[in-house]
């Protein structure tokens, strides 16, 4: 199973980035709208990628990324700028092809 966390303000994209990673088979999404809630499910499941998604600054990133780096130094931290299923894919089997 590829965990895939998504944090960010705006909790309608947020639902929609979680159906869209949901309905790939092997794929699961968890969604989170605080840093604090990212810390917790980290806790929880291990996560091989986190999108940072609409509502959270650039300084707020860079500090998600240190943080969540810390406790998992292989999690790829990435933004997602939205762009449809097509370009959410298309992120996700990029970063795994430069994991192997």
């Amino acid at each position: 199973m590829l965990n895939i966390l998504a944090i960010g303000r705006d909790m309608a994209i947020l639902q929609v980035v979680e159906r869209l990673i949901n309905g790939h088979e092997g794929w699961k999404a968890t969604i989170v709208s605080t840093e604090e809630e990212a810390v917790a499910a980290f806790g929880e499941a291990k996560f091989s990628i986190v999108f940072v998604c609409a509502g959270i600054s650039m300084d707020e990133e860079e500090g998600i990324r240190r943080r969540l780096q810390q406790l998992d130094s292989e999690v790829v931290v990435t933004r997602h700028f939205g762009g449809g299923s097509g370009l959410l894919e298309n992120e996700i089997l990029s970063i795994l092809n430069s994991k192997l």
